[in-house]
């Protein structure tokens, strides 16, 4: 059985995403601090790297073979293919495709549907991304297949994955494509503010702040487009990377958000039904206001350990970063 790849990509130390309510797909990406280089220093080759052979093309699943066990005491990397696009940097954030393999058994541990849009969105910081992959993807080109073997150090350490595939002490092998760098906020042109909704102010990062309007909330489901972006709308099921910031109505404070900690990536069909209504329909590069009653959000039971109770309205501001399927 192949690990969830966002089990993956997460770093282990790993917070809930409230969205979802009991058990998200993805577990948000730990920490807030700033990557520790904002310059690129390219990750070395070495001759482990150089044993691995990978075919195929850009954008396909790759064919991948290498010897076991590997043995590697420092992340190496090896550019199969070379972008033209731009460089990946530090603390950008960048869509990309991937697959991972357990460096002694060889077996896949987890792998990306390779549908041509990228799998999603991360953060280039390996504070909050395992260290290898961060290696595996910063500081080459968009439009770039990479190759990197990564000690367990830069991996899963001396835990392994949760659920076994990789075992305490075992290295990786990933090939990544490097799909492209992506906004890490809505690019959208601003629209005309809607009566009766919340108003949203953004800081300099494009972080909102939300005022909640002195009046009853609405009983129904209410959208409004802050932001209209011009690219490709989400559909049902797509893979989406989102900035997001959720206040309850009834108190005014924010009880989630993805501002300080890294955008999130997860399907339109795993976060509640209002938040999914916002993402369906809507074009990358838009920002998103979706006022949802209790039916919309979490019913009668709330999210206790949010401070959601079952009669909460809550108010969620969406930045829509990027859709794959």
């Amino acid at each position: 059985m192949r690990t969830s790849l966002p089990v993956l990509v997460a770093a282990a130390a790993a917070s809930t995403l409230v969205l979802v309510g009991c058990a998200s797909p993805e577990p948000a990406p730990s920490g807030t601090t700033e990557p520790a280089a904002l310059s690129c220093e390219d990750t070395p080759g070495g001759s482990a790297v150089d044993s691995v052979t990978v075919t195929g093309d850009f954008g396909a699943a790759p064919a991948v073979d290498f010897p076991e066990p590997m043995k590697v005491d420092a992340t190496q990397r090896a550019v199969v293919i070379e972008g033209a696009g731009d460089e990946v940097k530090p603390g950008d954030m960048v869509n990309f495709d991937v697959s991972i393999f357990n460096g002694t058994s060889g077996a896949m541990v987890s792998q990306t549907a390779y549908s041509g849009g990228g799998w999603g969105a991360i953060e280039v910081n390996d504070t909050k991304f395992i260290p290898g992959l961060v290696r595996t993807i910063e500081c080459v080109n968009e439009g770039s297949r990479v190759v990197s073997v990564v000690p367990a150090e830069d991996g899963f350490g001396d835990t392994g994955s949760p659920d076994g595939a990789v075992a305490p002490g075992d290295p990786l092998v990933i090939v990544a494509d490097a799909v492209g760098i992506v906004p890490s906020t809505a690019t959208g042109e601003p629209q005309p503010p809607v009566e009766g909704m919340p108003t949203v102010k953004l800081d300099s990062d494009g972080a909102p702040t939300v005022t909640i309007p002195d009046t009853d909330a609405p009983a129904e489901l209410k959208l409004a487009t802050l932001k209209q972006g011009t690219g490709e709308p989400v559909q049902e099921g797509d893979s989406v990377t989102v900035q997001y910031q959720g206040v309850n109505w009834r108190t005014g404070e924010v009880f989630d958000q993805s501002w300080g900690r890294g955008a999130a990536t997860f399907p339109t069909t795993g976060v509640v039904p209002g938040f999914s209504a916002a993402l369906v329909g809507a074009a990358v590069g838009s920002q998103v206001l979706a006022v949802l009653p209790p039916s919309e959000g979490y019913g009668e039971a709330g999210q206790p350990s949010a401070g959601i109770e079952g009669t909460d309205t809550l108010v969620f501001v969406v930045d829509v970063l990027s859709t794959s399927r």
